[in-house]
């Protein structure tokens, strides 16, 4: 089953932060996964919406995205874009 990742980020340190995304791309493109978007200035439709990035990435199932998310290589990079951001992220299923 298809899932999809949506997380939300406030970025702090753009330094810190793009030395996350100079290492992101690499360790991506081993896995399954699908960059679907990408958005610093996303239309908010309702509520209140601090974050300063968006992105959703789909996978094929939950878990090659986990397999991504808890992978060595991804979390030698992860610990930049943790001191150059805050973020909140949820893994959602889609239909079958």
């Amino acid at each position: 089953m298809t899932v999809y990742i949506v997380s939300r980020l406030t970025i702090h340190d753009r330094s810190k932060y793009d030395e996350y995304e100079s290492g992101f791309a690499e360790v991506f493109e081993k896995y399954d996964g699908k960059m679907l978007s990408v958005d610093e200035e996303p239309t908010v439709l309702a509520g209140e919406w601090d974050a300063t990035r968006s992105v959703i990435i789909e996978f094929p199932s939950k878990k090659s995205a986990i397999t991504w998310l808890m992978s060595d290589e991804y979390q030698a990079i992860s610990k930049h874009r943790e001191a150059g951001s805050t973020a909140s992220s949820i893994l959602v299923k889609g239909f079958e």
